[in-house]
């Protein structure tokens, strides 16, 4: 390989790293006419680095240069970075050399803008149209959307890619003028209610003619950056549930922000909030496949999730009324709030109840995990676990082990001497 080509991937793969909406689940695109690769059935299979970020796709940006200023931006037009850009003969090369030493299943590709919007926008159009016209190139892409570029290239960019994404980055308008004032959220949902009424449009048209070509068949995604500005988690979530109402989005991925460059307008931190992105997501996944809804999780008397323990076992401690469930009638809507039971465990439970009464011996080897369950759940009528602690004592229980709530008792009881004393 080239070594400027060698060395432009060093500096514009390391740059990509801050965009971790790169999932690939979802497309079906099938090989045909004896064409290069394929994302047919599960999709991609990824690789994580420790803090759970894809590296599997080629993840590369098409240039580190950009006319915009974010403070929260690695490639920020200020910023002392080496700066580097891919031609689009580039990209198509290295894709299809990784592709064929088996080093990835397909392409994420973003940019930096320069010039402009459009400017930018069309060369990625041209990577994504090169690849699958000139090389039969079927497997994953995935092309992030440039907000502002028209919605012609948009349009163009759907025939070609798997999934198309948007980044909104900030949780409101007013953090998104602080710290990257040359952009709006108008620019930003535009590209969003247009892909939106692509996909919708490309399904109906399916259903009519077979024939029909797939518009960015893996739907549409945006990324979020937590803690770069001074949201709570309650407005992010409620953000993020409206994104999955008004556009229909496959996921919204989220971002602790990582400290890349100096700001005054920017908080002090020494490392990324990995604890409260990992919680936001276990909030999301609630919303999405566990029919909870965001003002359930976290309201404005209790902005923040607590970063202690998951915000499912949260919600069951504030809502200890609704407890215990008795797993042989309960709705599986109710099932499903039950702290240690999953999809897949609800599921075998409502199905295996029709047979026969459950007990707990049939829980563990559908594998609800009763260290948290038994607090909420009798089978039969009967428990595992006396019912009658309050939600402080669980919470110490489950955090801290079956000593732990003695302990605790011993302690108050110490610190009530004290005070008589």
């Amino acid at each position: 390989m080239d070594s400027r080509v060698v060395e432009k991937l060093k500096i514009l793969a390391d740059a990509a790293k801050y965009d971790v909406s790169c999932s690939s689940s979802g497309g079906k695109r099938k090989n045909e006419n004896k064409g290069l690769g394929n994302s047919e059935g599960m999709g991609i299979c990824h690789s994580y680095t420790e803090d759970g970020r894809c590296v599997s796709l080629l993840k590369i940006l098409l240039t580190n240069h950009c006319i915009f200023d974010c403070a929260y931006c690695v490639t920020r037009k200020s910023n002392d970075v080496q700066r580097a850009a891919f031609t689009v003969q580039e990209v198509v090369d290295l894709t299809i050399n990784f592709y064929r030493r088996n080093y990835i299943e397909g392409l994420f590709l973003s940019s930096g803008i320069f010039k402009n919007a459009d400017y930018t926008m069309e060369r990625l159009v041209r990577v994504a149209k090169q690849l699958r016209q000139e090389h039969k190139f079927n497997g994953y892409i995935h092309l992030k959307t440039i907000p502002g570029a028209s919605e012609e290239l948009i349009k163009e960019a759907g025939l070609y890619a798997d999934r198309l994404s948007v980044n909104i980055e900030l949780p409101s308008e007013a953090s998104l003028q602080q710290l990257a004032p040359e952009k709006n959220y108008k620019e930003v949902l535009e590209p969003m209610g247009s892909i939106r009424q692509q996909l919708a449009q490309a399904k109906e048209e399916k259903k009519l003619f077979k024939s029909a070509p797939a518009f960015a068949p893996a739907g549409q995604s945006t990324q979020l950056i937590v803690g770069a500005s001074a949201e709570n988690d309650h407005q992010i979530l409620q953000l993020s549930s409206q994104l999955y109402k008004d556009y229909s989005l496959k996921r919204v991925y989220y971002s602790g922000y990582v400290p890349v460059s100096s700001d005054s307008r920017l908080p002090i931190i020494t490392e990324p909030p990995i604890i409260r992105e990992n919680r936001i997501y276990q909030a999301d996944w609630l919303m999405r496949f566990y029919g909870f809804d965001a003002k359930e999780i976290v309201d404005e008397l209790h902005p923040h999730l607590d970063l202690d323990i998951d915000p499912k076992l949260g919600w069951a401690l504030r809502n200890r009324h609704v407890f215990p469930v008795e797993l042989n009638t309960a709705d599986y809507e109710m099932i499903l709030r039950v702290p240690g039971i999953g999809v897949k465990s609800a599921q075998k439970i409502v199905s295996a109840r029709r047979f026969a009464p459950l007990n707990f011996e049939h829980l563990r080897q559908m594998g609800v995990v009763l260290k948290r369950a038994k607090y909420f759940v009798t089978c039969q009528t009967k428990s595992l676990q006396r019912q009658d602690f309050d939600s402080l004592a669980i919470r110490r229980k489950i955090l801290f082990g079956e000593g732990s709530v003695r302990s605790a008792l011993l302690t108050q009881q110490l610190d009530l001497f004290r005070q008589v004393g």
